[in-house]
């Protein structure tokens, strides 16, 4: 097994990273950041997106896994103290792969298309300014926007920028991409549903926009300024990002202990369960 190592840069990244080095050599693992098989990402969430922005272009080669050395995050599922049993199963058994949805936003100008790839979202901005653009669904318009900026998620970043701003979260088994307004101002001329939008992966979203706007693009933690912008396309990519499991980690438990608490914290109450089976009182399906 090949594999490649990012770190958050501050000194228990570091740590942790030359300790994940030592016992992958005892244990037969390779390093080669050219051409891994599995990108090892230790920090947290940021550092796992740093590292997927580093393999991009072979992001369909590769499958992720991260150590986190603060709070549990969404992609970052290791714990610092479980590094040895992490290295062990890396050189023991196959993982499980699972494989996330991406977003495909694609930038054109008057004189280039330049495509980008977001794990988490992309958000559009008009920097010293309110953002006005059209939005068009598959061709049609659809709304005139006029506020502080559109947020476009993913499914698996559905929990970040885009929950703050009250839209829903989506499983990321779903094909799908997520349009979130940002303080919207509606009056006769400005109309905007007020509400998330979310597309299936055979829809396209085009943001068009007034070409003399200077413009401020962020895709993950990427900041990116254009000027003569014509449209932003914002589809679900061809690709997508895969995550090697090495034991079960579900969804709706990491948004539960994330935002919620734990499941002893929500069954203090002690209301009564019935554990679903499938059947009812006379043994029926339901």
């Amino acid at each position: 097994m090949k594999y490649a190592l990012l770190d958050r840069g501050d000194s228990l990244s570091r740590e942790l990273a030359e300790e994940f080095h030592k016992l992958a050599r005892e244990r037969g693992l390779t390093s080669n950041p050219g051409s891994p098989d599995l990108i090892v990402s230790i920090g947290g969430d940021g550092t796992l997106l740093q590292a997927f922005h580093s393999y991009k272009d072979r992001v369909e080669d590769v499958a992720f896994v991260g150590v986190h050395t603060g709070h549990l995050g969404f992609y970052a599922d290791w714990k610092k103290t479980e590094l040895e049993e992490l290295v062990t199963l890396i050189a023991t058994s196959e993982p499980q792969k699972v494989s996330y949805p991406l977003l495909n936003v694609q930038v054109v100008t008057d004189t280039e298309t330049k495509s980008y790839l977001a794990l988490n979202e992309f958000t559009l901005k008009r920097p010293g300014g309110t953002l006005v653009a059209q939005l068009n669904i598959n061709d049609e318009p659809f709304e005139m926007f006029r506020g502080d900026g559109i947020v476009v998620s993913t499914p698996s970043g559905s929990t970040g920028y885009n929950k703050s701003v009250h839209g829903a979260i989506l499983h990321p088994s779903l094909e799908a991409l997520q349009i979130a307004e940002l303080a919207s101002i509606n009056n006769r001329i400005y109309r905007t549903l007020g509400s998330s939008v979310v597309l299936p992966k055979h829809h396209h979203c085009d943001i068009v926009t007034d070409p003399s706007d200077d413009l401020s693009l962020l895709v993950d933690h990427l900041t990116l300024r254009f000027q003569g912008v014509r449209s932003i396309i914002c589809t679900v990519a061809e690709e997508k990002i895969h995550f090697a499991r090495y034991r079960p980690h579900p969804f709706w438990n990491r948004v539960r202990n994330a935002f919620i608490g734990s499941p002893k914290e929500i069954t203090s109450q002690n209301f009564p369960r019935k554990k679903f089976t499938g059947l009812d009182d006379t043994g029926e399906d339901k």
